[in-house]
This record gives structure tokens, sequence and C-alpha cells, in this order.
């Protein structure tokens, strides 16, 4: 597997695209007036608690005060009562009060129309390590799968922290197969840098940011650069230089995989990736055997319809069928990761009789997301061939963050056709005269209405001007949406 990472910066944004074997799979986008505040640490001041919900609203300086969850304010490794099970939630009104300051943590950007989300359980990640502050526990990420270089990490960092009082550390995936020298330099690090944001802390007013992650460019990385990326390409020279000093401290075995690109071209059209953004702002994705998906975003979720299109096989109906749900369970996988879905995804499948078609279909779904730096989980193919899935979000996506609502539609992604509002007009002329009892009407609307009316409906409109005594003159206007029409009297 061949990666690269290429780092577009300009005056307004910074985008980092991961390029996988020739091709978009992951695409960031962070603009000097739309950053994330993921990581962030605030001091915040309650401004209202809700019991009924076990949370609270918290002001740290931004536009739209916070949300903070029970669950977040909570010890991260809850006691268990005498069956095992985790101890419920204590009441909100039990944990914090109303005006308090406390020192917060967003793990969740705002979306739409909610606040950022918050949790008091804080966590600071260097490019090994993340620190887990006044937590006395070493876990190891999920994806570093054999057991034996689990244990091996773990004991090299207990090595590391026997001596070390109350604190806790996430082994990241980045950490496999490194050795003691490079854990023992990332783990110095963090404690500095907690030293420092303990210090911050003391002095921090309400709503002051106490310590803010990296910017995209060096964000990226910490967290995406491994053994498997063969070059990383830059095309700002000052961010080329700050980058090859941060991959000094932190991969410095790596760094001549950091090149500057001085190219003449942009160098995201050099890699095909400007078209493949315009590509996954499209509800429809085109499949190399002829069928398409069609993915469509809500605020409760995003549904993932798979159809054959012109896709006819060459066999029967049903190994057609499921070599369309096979490149679909792939391209599927690189979508989320694209578009940057997230929450609740519903996959509509096409139905499947065959029960191992099934199996392979899903499983290939799982065996794709395994890539992905965002978790997932993946349900069993119902009796309708659905799949439910979650995915964790904690940025907007790219649609949400690259467009608006059309404003035309409003973004409902239909208007009223030409009849109707031909229809809506005849019957506002109708209340106008009966309410006002004028002699003389004006209609402006869009030309393709006018148009429309006054060809189509001319009969109509003689009727009604003999049927009310009035005049009616009708007006196209150019800058008029379909939908928009004023009467107007004269």
């Amino acid at each position: 597997m061949s990666d690269e990472i290429l780092i577009n910066v300009t005056l307004t944004e910074s985008r980092v695209a991961l390029v996988e074997n020739g091709m978009l799979h992951e695409l960031y986008v962070e603009r000097v007036d739309d950053v994330s505040f993921v990581g962030n640490i605030y001091m915040g001041r309650v401004e209202r608690i809700l019991p009924g919900m076990q949370a609270a609203f918290v002001n740290i300086g931004l536009d739209r005060t916070a949300f903070l969850h029970a669950s977040d304010i909570a010890p991260r490794r809850p006691e268990l009562d005498a069956n095992g099970d985790p101890e419920p939630v204590p009441p909100i009104s039990g944990l914090i009060e109303q005006g308090q300051d406390l020192v917060v943590q967003v793990i969740k950007d705002p979306l739409g129309s909610k606040g950022a989300r918050l949790t008091t359980q804080l966590s600071v990640p260097s490019r090994y390590l993340v620190l887990l502050p006044k937590v006395d526990s070493i876990g190891v990420s999920v994806r570093i799968e054999i057991e034996e270089e689990r244990q091996r990490l773990r004991d090299l960092l207990s090595s590391l922290t026997n001596s070390e009082a109350r604190a806790g550390y996430i082994l990241r995936t980045n950490a496999e197969g490194i050795d003691k020298e490079a854990l023992a330099k990332d783990l110095e690090f963090l404690r500095r840098l907690w030293q420092r944001i303990e210090t911050d802390m003391q002095t921090a007013r309400p709503g002051q940011c106490i310590y803010e992650d990296l910017s995209l460019p060096y964000r990226a990385l910490r967290d995406q650069m491994h053994a498997g990326v063969d070059k990383v390409r830059i095309d700002d020279l000052g961010v080329w230089r700050r980058a090859q000093k941060f991959a000094g401290d932190f991969f410095p075995d790596w760094v001549d995989r950091l090149e500057y690109y001085s190219g003449s071209g942009p160098l995201f059209d050099l890699y095909g990736v400007e078209d493949e953004i315009t590509r996954a702002l499209n509800r429809n994705v085109p499949l190399k055997s002829g069928g398409h998906l069609t993915i469509d975003q809500t605020e409760a979720m995003t549904t993932v319809d798979v159809n054959t299109g012109g896709y006819v096989g060459f066999r029967n109906l049903e190994e057609t069928i499921y070599k369309t749900n096979l490149e679909a369970a792939q391209a599927i996988a690189r979508q989320l990761r694209l578009r940057n879905l997230g929450g609740i995804i519903i996959i509509d499948f096409i139905d499947m009789t065959d029960s191992d078609h099934k199996r392979q279909v899903l499983r290939t779904l799982q065996r794709a997301l395994a890539r992905d730096h965002a978790r997932t989980s993946v349900s069993e193919i119902s009796s309708l061939g659905l799949v439910e899935m979650t995915r964790k979000r904690t940025t907007e996506s790219l649609e949400h963050r690259l467009c608006e609502p059309c404003p035309s539609c409003n973004g409902k992604g239909r208007i009223k056709n030409v009849e109707t509002v031909c229809a809506e007009i005849f019957r506002e002329i109708l209340r106008a005269v009966r309410q006002f009892e004028t002699g003389q009407l004006r209609v402006m609307a869009a030309p393709p209405v006018v148009n429309r009316i006054l060809e189509d409906h001319h009969r109509s409109i003689a009727e009604l001007t003999e049927q009310l005594g009035t005049s009616i003159q009708f007006q196209p206007e150019d800058h008029y949406g379909q939908e928009q029409y004023d009467v107007v009297l004269l």
C-alpha cells in the first residue's frame, strides 16, 4: 500500500489530502476564519444546568455555549456494582453547579445549530502517546492487533512511568514497532507540555483558551505520518521548513520524505484531487461496473442506496447483485472517509438470497473500513438488505464545510415546478381581489412562470379578468427564483 500526504496552503485556507495508491481517500480543510476547536482546552463557566437531560451549557468563549453531559464529567473508568455492571452516572447537579468555573476540552466541533461538545476528562496527544492526566492506567490502540507487540509496548511504557504519580497513557497506533528511546522522548515531551498547561490553568479566566491543538498541516503529520507514507508534498515554503523541524522532533528518520513542491501547476491538480473533491459533493457515485451509489445526508442520519444501474452481468441475476454489492462495499468505505460522514449511517444493499454472499459483502465492508481513522461499528445485514452502522463524527462533513443551502430551495433539494407556481399565482389573485376589491393587479414572477401563464393559460386569464372585473398585468423578473412571485395592487 503506497500512501502520500499532500498539503496545500494558501492565504485563506489549508488543505490536507491523503492519497492511497493514487486515489484520494481523505480530505481535511481548515480555513482562517473557521478552524476546528477539537482538542482545545478552555476555562469554562457553567451557564445553565439541565437536570432532566443530565447536561449543562458551558460558556467557553465561542459564539454558542457548549454542551457538557454528566457522563463526560464522571471518571473515565466508573466503579462496577456487585453484578459487574458500571455504576449509573450520578446526577449532574451533584457534579457541578451553575456559575462554577471548570477546565473542559472540546471533543466535537459545533455542528449545524448545535454547540461544541465538551468533556472534563482531559487528554493531550503526541506522536506515540495520549496523556490522560489523573488517570492511573495504560491502554493500547485496538489497531495494534498482535498481542506480543501490545504487551511489549505496555512493559516498555511501564518501565518509563513506574515512578510517575497518577498519570495514564494510551499507546497510539503509530507506536507499533518503536524502541524505548523514541517512546521516552515522546513521554518527556508530554510531561513538559502538561506542566505548562497546569501552570496556565492557575491564571486562566472563564472563556480563555488554555491549550490549542496544532494547526492542520502539523496535526496531519503528527496523526497520519507512518511507515506506509512514502512522501509528503507541501506547496508552501514556510510551512515546509517548519514541518521539517517538526518532523525532526517527532520522526527524524522520515524527514527526507517531506518534499517542497515548487511546480508550475497547483499541487492538487497534479494528483486530480480537485476533480475528486467536486465528485465528492455529488449525490450519485458511479461504480466501475455500471452501478451507482446514491448518498443522502440528513440531520438525523446518512443513507446510502446501492443500485445496479446499467450493469447486467454475465451469468445470472444473483451473481450480478453480488458483484455490484461487493464493489459498492469498498466504494462506500472510501466515500465515508472522503466525505467525512458520521453519526448513524444506513446502507441499502441490493437484496441477496445467498447467505454466503451476504457474509462476503459484510466482510468486504468491514475490511475496507479497517483503514478508517474514525471509529466505526457495523451491524449484520438485515432481512431487508440494510446495514446499520455508526462512524464517529467530530467535525462537519465535507459537504457542510464546503457548501451552503441553495437559496432557491433552502436546502430542500427540490423546487416547485412551473405549473404549481402558476396555480399558486391564480389563487393569490383571487385572494387579493376579494380582500381589497381592487380593479388592477400586476403579477411579477420568474420568466418561465410568466411565459407559461401567457402561453398555456391565456384563456383562464381572460375568464378570470371578466369574472373579477379587474385587469391583470404580468411582468417577468429575471432575478426572481422559480418559486418567487409578487401580486401587487395598482
